[in-house]
């Protein structure tokens, strides 16, 4: 199936304000950067994904999306998550897209095994002429909010990212006659929104050492020399 990921991506200036007191205001923006680059480069090695779609008013993206064949668009209007992954869809669907899958850019340690085999789970059968579910939901390690919206066709149901998100989806299907399932990755249950998150992230990383090179970077945690390829990596 072709599919495209949308990449919503906030001004980093305006990133992760929940982190708070727990990170100074320069550590907090240069976390962020790095974090979208790292998720990025997981979508890049995901060879189920063939094209990334980055949404964004942050224009110092533009060039870590072009080191990784990424599509930038232009979110002019600044609305939200939500109505950013909308502008992604709409493109999608402009390029003959089948699926969707909606990620933040706070999983710095995603990982693309994990997503190929949801992805390639999503896709069985639909060679033989099978419809794969239109609305897969990735809770964040809450299970409360949605890291992540697999949508079949794109425009499956409207994209409503926020507190609660995960359940406000899984309600969106059913008043759509669509049907859900609830998958979880375990590299895309953790995103960073707090210190506990970050917190979280960093003990994650402690133990995955080839995942998240430029995160590490930030957050001084040594790495391995070849986590910083960019080559497919095996699964």
């Amino acid at each position: 199936m072709r599919t495209a990921a949308i990449l919503p991506v906030k001004r980093f200036s305006r990133a992760k304000q929940r982190l708070g007191a727990s990170v100074a205001d320069t550590l907090r923006q240069r976390l962020a950067q790095a974090m979208v680059a790292d998720v990025m480069l997981a979508l890049a090695q995901t060879a189920s994904i063939e094209r990334t779609i980055v949404v964004t008013c942050e224009d110092s993206i533009a060039a870590t999306a072009r080191e990784h064949a990424a599509i930038v668009l232009d979110d002019a209007t600044e609305s939200g998550q939500s109505a950013a992954a909308v502008i992604g869809v709409r493109r999608a669907l402009a390029d003959g897209m089948q699926r969707v899958l909606c990620v933040p850019g706070d999983c710095p340690a995603l990982d693309p095994c994990e997503l190929d085999a949801l992805l390639e789970a999503h896709a069985h059968g639909f060679a033989a002429g099978e419809p794969p579910t239109p609305v897969v939901i990735v809770p964040d390690r809450h299970g409360s909010g949605t890291n992540g919206l697999l949508l079949a066709p794109p425009d499956a149901i409207a994209p409503a990212f926020g507190a609660d998100s995960c359940e406000r989806h899984h309600r969106l299907a059913l008043t759509a006659g669509l049907a859900c399932r609830v998958e979880r990755p375990a590299s895309l249950l953790l995103d960073v929104d707090t210190g506990a998150d970050l917190a979280a992230l960093r003990e994650r990383l402690a133990g995955h050492d080839t995942r998240a090179p430029r995160t590490r970077a930030v957050l001084g945690q040594p790495d391995r020399a070849d986590a910083l390829s960019v080559s497919t990596p095996a699964c």
